[in-house]
């Protein structure tokens, strides 16, 4: 509900110190300010508060713009299958950047030296009601040829 309140309040944070609010409440900073400006508005009630829980659920801005599942395919060998969220702002050039990142923190808490990606691909789904973004890749980890017990 904090969330809420602050996600509401923040369009409003430069308005704390209009002419009609005086008193107290106009030195308690940006948020009270913005909290009673919210309230004189009518936009805290039921139906604001409610349309905006549902615009959180819905488009989370503090999600992770892609899930990421890795499966071993053997020892050496790794698949990664990414997938966009439905609904989001941008993102939609990062898939290999996200793939190498993921890629090189497997490669170094296995302890492996180097990785080659045998297999990268990207596409959209066009699933309804949302088309989402995916990728797919595949790499082989490579064992150090200097110490290769490591």
């Amino acid at each position: 509900m904090f969330r809420l309140a602050v996600l509401l309040a923040l369009p409003l944070l430069g308005c704390s110190t209009a002419e009609r609010m005086t008193g107290p409440v106009a030195g308690l900073g940006g948020l009270a300010g913005a909290v009673v400006m919210a309230s004189d508005l009518d936009y805290l009630e039921t139906q604001y508060l409610a349309g905006a829980l549902i615009a959180y659920a819905i488009f989370d801005p503090l999600a992770p713009t892609w899930t990421i599942t890795a499966t071993p395919i053997d020892d050496t060998r790794v698949r990664f299958d990414l997938r966009m969220r439905a609904l989001t702002t941008g993102g939609e050039g990062e898939a290999r950047h996200v793939f190498e990142r993921n890629v090189r923190a497997l490669v170094s808490d296995r302890g492996y030296a180097d990785y080659r990606i045998v297999r990268f691909e990207e596409g959209i789904d066009s699933a309804r009601p949302f088309a989402r973004r995916y990728a797919s890749g595949e790499v082989q980890l490579i064992a150090s040829q200097s110490w290769p017990s490591l």
